[in-house]
C-alpha cells in the first residue's frame, strides 16, 4: 500500500503470529494481562505503548489472542480511554510541532505544505470519528486550541 501524500510505498514492520491461539509457553492469563494493562495506563501510556512495553517486558506477543480483546477495548472497560483516540492526538501533536517551526521560521515553504497536509489528515480524521461517535458532534479542529487537546 502506498503513503497518503507521497507517491512512496509504505513501511514494512514487524508481522503478527500467524497462529491466533494463545502460545504455550505463556504463563500469563487472561485476568493477568487485563490488570498489568491498567497498571501500565496508569503511568500515561497510549495502547500502542502499552502494547510495546508488554510485548519487551513481559514477552506477551498478542494481548488479543490471550483476553479475546483489543487494548483498547479492554482501557474503555476500566475508563483509562483518553477522549481523543490516540492517532488523532499525534496528528495534533505534529501539526503543534509544525506551527511552532513555522513562528520561527516564516519562510520554510516545505513546512507550510507539511501543515496543510497534517490538517488535511486530522480533518478526515475528525470527520471519520464523529460518523462512527468515537467523538462527539459538537467537536472542532481548532488550530489555536489544539496544544490544549496535547496537554
Amino acid at each position: 500500500m502506498s503513503r497518503m501524500h507521497s507517491r512512496k510505498k509504505g513501511k514494512s514492520a514487524s508481522t503478527k503470529p500467524s497462529e491466533k491461539k494463545k502460545p504455550g509457553w505463556l504463563r500469563y492469563t487472561a485476568k493477568e494481562v487485563e490488570l498489568l494493562i491498567g497498571k501500565i495506563a496508569k503511568e500515561v501510556k497510549n495502547p500502542s505503548q502499552i502494547g510495546l512495553y508488554l510485548r519487551d517486558n513481559y514477552g506477551i506477543p498478542d494481548v488479543k489472542t490471550i483476553t479475546g480483546k483489543k487494548i483498547n477495548q479492554i482501557l474503555k472497560e476500566k475508563n483509562l480511554l483518553g477522549e481523543i483516540p490516540e492517532d488523532l492526538q499525534a496528528l495534533l501533536r505534529k501539526s503543534v510541532d509544525i506551527r511552532k517551526h513555522l513562528e520561527e521560521n516564516h519562510k520554510d515553504m516545505p513546512a507550510k505544505r507539511g501543515l496543510q497536509l497534517t490538517e488535511s489528515k486530522i480533518l478526515r480524521l475528525v470527520k471519520y470519528y464523529k460518523k462512527t461517535n468515537k467523538l462527539p458532534a459538537d467537536w472542532k479542529y481548532d488550530p489555536s486550541k489544539a496544544r490544549m487537546f496535547i496537554e
